[in-house]
Parts: C-alpha cells; structure tokens; sequence
C-alpha cells in the first residue's frame, strides 16, 4: 500500500506551505497538487525548484517513469483530474461539492448509468496511483502528500486500490481566506511581482471575486469537508489550524508527522532548503526561511466587507473557533 496524506481544505488556507514543511521530512515527499488545474500559460508556469515546468529535469524523469508503468504523462495535460477525464455529462454530475451520504448515492447512481464512467474512473484512479508511486520511487522516500484539497477528488482517491490515505483537514479564518478570493495576486500569490501568476508576472485580476462569492465559497468548502469526513474513521484524519501551523510550525508538524506515520524526531531541514518541486500557489516561489502569520485581512477588509462575510459565513466561521 501507497501511504497518501491528503490535504483537505479551502483554497488559500494554507495547504502549500504545509505540504513543503511536510515534504522537508526525508520520509516525506510532496509535489503540491496532483490533481495539476489551473496552471495557466504552462509555457511560462514554473516549478517551485525556479525551472519552467516544461523543462524541469525532475518532472522530466516523472514523464519518462509514468512512460514505464504505462501512463503517457504530459505537463500540460497530465490527466489526473478526474473532470480532465470524464465526458461533458459526467462532469457537470462531478461539479456540486461533496454533500453528504444521501446526495452522493444519488450522484454514483448517475455516474454509473452513464456511458464510459468505469473505465474512466479506472484511469483516474491507477494514474494518480502511477504518479504516487513514481514520484516516491524518484525521491527515495515512503509518504506522498497532495495538497489538491478538493472533498470530491477525496471520495475517489480513498477508493482507490493500493492507496493508503490519511486526511489532513486545514483550517484558516473564513475572513483571511476570502479576502485573498477577492484579490489573489495581493494576498495568495508570490512575494515578488515578477513570479506571480504562476511564475510568469501574469495578471490574476480575472479571478477576483466579491465578498459575497468569496464567503460563499470559503463556507462550501468547509461544509464539504465535514460532510466528507463525517464517513471517514477517526484513525484516517486529524485537523489542523493554519493560524498553530504558523505560531508553533514546530510542535504542529511534529503531531502531523506522528499522525501519518514517520518518525516527528528526524532532523529536518529548513523548508526552504529543500529543493522542491511544487505545483500549487505562488508562495512556493519565495525564498524567505520564515514562517509568519498572514493577518492582513484585519486591515485590509473595511467594515461593510466584513458584514457580508458575517452574514454568509458568520455562523460556521464563529463555530470553527474565530471570534
């Protein structure tokens, strides 16, 4: 069995920066995002070791090992998101977030009636088994995370043959989190201008969304996690804060090391020196060691900012532990 820690979360909560401490243990490896969406311009994408993707030599020896184990595998299209698979019908049943036991007995039945679903989630499932098992085969190492983060990739994954998964559930202020939906180049993107957008300096301004849409959002994805691991037993998940991750980096890795399974007392190195290749947001692209407390949203959000927030995602925010 392929040990895979899977980083369940809202997007910008963290799950980068978690996935490259954690990748900074020698038992651990971690890439970022198998799932590999929303790269843009993969001509100008780079690979958090500061190579363009496409000529990394790492991902170079992934592409020649998947080629081995029977999985053509191209950066630019390395289908192992499961909607890069499925048929136009099957993906708009795979669209609605993960809701619970009732609705998604209602979606399987859906899937299952139509066309070429079986086969298809065959695939998903042995190439994204391929990718774990190459990507560990190349860093000599025996844990694979994937920070993809979303619940319904989750469902499939935990089905699949050979996979041992354990689930990290990520947890970071609704209101730190929607602010940076509301303007990702400023808040969840790389230091430098000219690594944002994925490395290129490329405007991000067309995935700014509202207050409203971002409290939305932060909300279903933090109820799909729940309704997801409501299913899952209590040995296979553990949670975690990004605000502890960033205030005691030392001793929240260190329980997060002990739950998936390796030894929390094997010296690590600082994360940063580390040569990674991550896929996932821009802060893999810094070169600051230090680990600090993102609170910007406290001055950045005005007043009327933040009642939209309260009335969207207030409730579920309060019972998650933020005042």
């Amino acid at each position: 069995m392929t040990r895979l820690v899977y980083i369940l979360a809202a997007s910008h909560s963290g799950s980068t920066l978690l996935a490259m401490l954690l990748g900074s243990h020698p038992e651990v490896a971690s890439v970022g995002e198998l799932k590999w969406t929303s790269l843009g311009d993969i001509s100008t994408y780079r690979c958090s070791c500061g190579e363009l993707i496409t000529e990394c030599s790492f991902w170079g020896h992934v592409r020649a090992e998947m080629a081995k184990r029977g999985f053509p595998f191209d950066v630019a299209n390395p289908r192992t998101d499961l909607r890069a698979i499925a048929s136009g019908l099957q993906n708009r049943l795979l669209s609605p977030l993960h809701r619970g036991p009732l609705m998604e007995s209602v979606r399987d039945a859906a899937l299952y009636l139509s066309p070429g679903w079986r086969p298809r989630l065959e695939e998903f499932q042995a190439r994204n088994r391929a990718l774990a098992e190459t990507v560990l085969s190349l860093t000599g190492k025996h844990v694979i995370v994937d920070s993809s983060k979303i619940g319904v990739r989750l469902k499939y994954l935990m089905a699949t043959p050979g996979l041992d998964v354990r689930v990290i559930r990520l947890i970071r202020d609704g209101r730190a989190v929607a602010l940076t939906y509301t303007d990702p180049a400023a808040f969840a993107d790389a230091t430098n201008p000219s690594l944002k957008g994925g490395g290129s300096g490329a405007s991000r301004d067309h995935q700014r969304v509202s207050m409203m849409q971002a409290a939305r959002e932060w909300r279903r994805s933090n109820e799909e996690a729940e309704a997801i691991l409501r299913q899952l037993d209590r040995s296979r998940r553990t949670e975690v804060r990004y605000e502890d991750l960033c205030n005691d980096t030392e001793a929240t890795l260190r329980a997060l090391l002990q739950f998936i399974g390796v030894d929390p007392s094997t010296p690590r190195p600082n994360f940063r020196q580390t040569k990674h290749h991550v896929v996932g947001n821009g802060m893999r692209l810094d070169d600051t060691p230090e680990i600090r407390l993102d609170s910007r949203w406290k001055d950045a959000l005005g007043r009327t900012e933040l009642q939209t927030f309260a009335s969207i995602a207030g409730p579920l925010n309060r019972r998650l532990g933020y005042a």
